[in-house]
């Protein structure tokens, strides 16, 4: 049974910084290309940032591009997505998803962790 478990949501202001992480289980991770997707209120669910199977290839949506920084511990079953410089629009519920060996789209989905920027 594949389990994919974020944490690390929370209120924080805007300018500030916060890390999300997602801890997995029931795949082989190191086999497994990463990502992370966020909905915001009233909008379309949408790619933040995936990571390929080890670590070295990373790829952003413009909307995040130099101020997110997606990570991946292969020891740990970890990957994670550092938010710095954060803005009133990035608030939404962010998820881990799993694809597969290259990135596929999502196969299995995290049950999201909330991310909220306001002063």
């Amino acid at each position: 049974q594949v389990q994919l478990v974020e944490s690390g949501g929370g209120l924080v202001q805007p300018g500030g910084s916060l890390r999300v992480s997602c801890v997995a289980s029931g795949i082989i991770f190191s086999n497994t290309v990463m990502g992370w997707y966020r909905r915001a209120p009233g909008k379309e669910r949408e790619l933040v940032a995936r990571i390929d199977r080890g670590g070295a290839s990373t790829n952003y949506a413009d909307s995040v591009k130099g101020r997110f920084a997606i990570s991946r511990d292969n020891a740990k079953n970890t990957v994670y997505l550092r938010m710095d410089s954060l803005k009133v629009e990035d608030t939404a519920v962010y998820y881990c998803a799993a694809s597969g060996f290259t990135w596929i789209g999502p196969r299995y989905w995290g049950q999201g962790t909330q991310v909220t920027v306001a002063a």
